[in-house]
């Protein structure tokens, strides 16, 4: 059986001592009620205060859980309420547009798949949840960097790589895919991650009027694309559907109209 590492099972144990208290804890306090020296014990405090777990405060010195945790809290709380929302919508989306749907959020410099509902047919297909995708390409990444400030940046600052020869990789042209979609409401992506494949994304957002993800249609190009080519528009009537599906699942999160 693999061995668990004492520093962080002294950091979560640290960190557990703070939320179950209702003032801030000293050094003192924090090392004896763990067992640890106070070299020991301010050594993880520095470390879970660089990273924003806990905070310090400069007038007493006394330690006590910092906003990151309640950013990572409510990122958790978030994805989970967003994929249980939109269930329903989804399987409806993909049924009536007979295309695979993807449920995407914002992870690390990438679109985490939090939900697939497989195309309703007798095909071979594999789930995809927990992969990740590009923001600069995928029709869910441009949605998400187009309404999301913190994914514009991620996908300007990052590396755009070139997966096909559709891909768009120059920071001006990218900008200007972003304010298109920013018009019109969606986004999509014909070639430009794979070959053969298209998709169209649309953003949800909470009760805060937030975009917290953004679900999308996949499929063959000859079945997404109207005539059948990647030079052909998007099929009016699956854009309607993801606009109409991500307008569901927003309002079930307490967005209102859109």
């Amino acid at each position: 059986m693999a061995k668990n590492i004492q520093s962080l099972e002294r950091a979560a144990a640290m960190l557990r001592l703070l939320a179950g208290g209702e003032r801030r804890l000293g050094l003192s306090d924090i090392s004896s009620s763990l067992g640890l020296a106070k070299g020991t014990a301010h050594g993880i405090l520095r470390t879970l205060q660089a990273e924003g777990f806990v905070e310090q405060d400069p007038a007493s010195g006394r330690y006590q859980l910092g906003a990151e945790l309640l950013r990572l809290g409510n990122s958790y709380l978030d994805v989970h309420e967003l994929r249980a929302r939109a269930l329903v919508w989804t399987d409806d989306l993909a049924r009536s547009s007979g295309e695979s749907v993807h449920l995407g959020v914002l992870h690390q410099g990438g679109v985490l798949i939090v939900h697939h509902v497989f195309r309703p047919d007798d095909s071979r297909q594999v789930l995809e949840v927990g992969a990740m995708q590009p923001l600069h390409s995928t029709a869910l990444g441009k949605v998400l960097s187009a309404y999301d400030p913190m994914a514009h940046s991620e996908a300007v600052d990052g590396v755009r790589d070139s997966f096909t020869p559709r891909t768009v990789t120059g920071l001006a042209e990218f900008e200007t895919l972003l304010d298109t979609t920013r018009a019109r409401g969606w986004a999509a992506d014909v070639e430009e991650t794979w070959e053969g494949v298209a998709a169209v994304a649309a953003p949800i957002h909470d009760r805060r009027r937030m975009p917290v993800g953004a679900v999308a249609i996949t499929g063959a190009v000859e079945r997404v694309c109207a005539g059948g080519e990647a030079g052909g528009e998007l099929r009016s009537e699956l854009v309607a559907a993801v606009r109409d599906c991500a307008r569901a699942v927003s309002r079930d999160l307490g967005a209102g109209r859109f």
